[in-house]
């Protein structure tokens, strides 16, 4: 997929008078975008070599791109509409599903509607690494149950052939949960070995493990468990984290405050490493810190608070990967402005 054409970051002050060749700004109004890019604008067909030689960089992370933020969008009537659906609410990242999340039998993805959305992606220039697809929440990827384990397995292993036949190259889940039923260790074995086998059976999509909120008997709530998953992942390459705000306040990291965000960003750094995060999920929190509970607020309405976010949006360990929006039912649009408003120098 073409990358952008500027390289104009959204943090940055707006320039003078654009000329009219120059991409411009939000996707619903018009006006000059963030990352100055045009999404309702069709690429050039001249431009598309130049764009694919960007994106190589943009790929290696030297770029002067900051924030992306977007948000979990629909795929109601076709997988292109999440694309369609993106640039309606002025978003810079992709979050959907692939499928229903209903069902653990799905039809084959339809060669028409995979191009379709690859050609959505290349029109209104989404590159894949701002593309996040999340998971089913029926995976258990480390069940004690065989019957679930296997099921999970399969469709781990389906929907990572779905991304590399959209032309995506990441992909998000829910590492699993012990059910009670076995210890932490023997489930880190089983979800590490059910992401191993999709790999062997895979080609390139990087399988992303989300943290969670440590309720129950999920597995994701500390970062300690996390990287032992990462250790029993044979390819190092193919495996990545996204990190979700909310989870990781109900998890006991005060992100409210300056000490609580910059504590876990070491403990991220310390025990998992940057390079590992590929993506976050951007929500605020109904419940209190370490109330365990997995409960998403609209950003600023939550215990995490607008200043919490602004040292998200400002930190610049977290430039050139999407933020993700799942917040409760909204006008994603302003939320998106929301969280831009908090970038310093705006």
């Amino acid at each position: 997929m073409p990358k952008k054409k500027s390289s104009e970051p959204r943090s940055s002050p707006p320039k003078k008078k654009q000329k009219l060749d120059q991409p411009s700004s939000s996707r619903r109004s018009g006006k000059p975008s963030s990352s100055g890019i045009n999404r309702k604008s069709p690429v050039k067909k001249n431009t598309v070599k130049k764009e694919a030689e960007t994106m190589k960089t943009v790929a290696s992370g030297r770029t002067t791109f900051k924030k992306f933020v977007g948000a979990h969008v629909s795929i109601a009537g076709g997988l292109h509409k999440a694309v369609e659906n993106a640039v309606d609410i002025g978003a810079e990242a992709i979050g959907m599903f692939l499928k229903s999340q209903r069902q653990w039998a799905s039809k084959p993805l339809d060669d028409k509607a995979a191009e379709k959305f690859r050609e959505a992606c290349e029109e209104h220039q989404f590159p894949p690494h701002l593309i996040l697809p999340h998971g089913s929440y029926l995976l258990n990827c480390g069940s004690p149950n065989p019957e679930t384990l296997q099921k999970s397995r399969e469709s781990l292993i389906d929907e990572l052939r779905r991304c590399e036949k959209l032309g995506l190259s990441l992909y998000n889940f829910h590492p699993g949960s012990t059910c009670g039923e076995i210890s932490v260790e023997q489930c880190l074995d089983r979800i590490a070995t059910s992401i191993n086998q999709a790999h062997r059976k895979t080609k390139y999509v990087i399988t992303v493990i989300e943290n969670m909120c440590g309720q129950g008997n999920t597995i994701g709530g500390s970062f300690e468990e996390l990287r032992g998953i990462i250790d029993r992942v044979e390819d190092k390459a193919r495996v990545g984290v996204c990190l979700d705000t909310c989870h990781a306040f109900a998890a006991g990291y005060d992100l409210n405050t300056a000490q609580g965000f910059h504590r876990m960003m070491e403990e991220f750094k310390k025990i998992i490493g940057f390079k590992y995060l590929k993506a976050l999920h951007v929500n605020d929190s109904k419940g209190k810190c370490g109330c365990h509970l997995d409960r998403h607020e609209n950003i600023g309405k939550g215990h995490i608070g607008l200043e919490g976010f602004r040292r998200f949006m400002n930190d610049p360990k977290l430039n050139n990967i999407p933020f993700i929006l799942e917040t409760p039912e909204c006008d994603y649009g302003k939320e998106i402005d929301k969280l831009y408003s908090l970038v310093k120098g705006k």
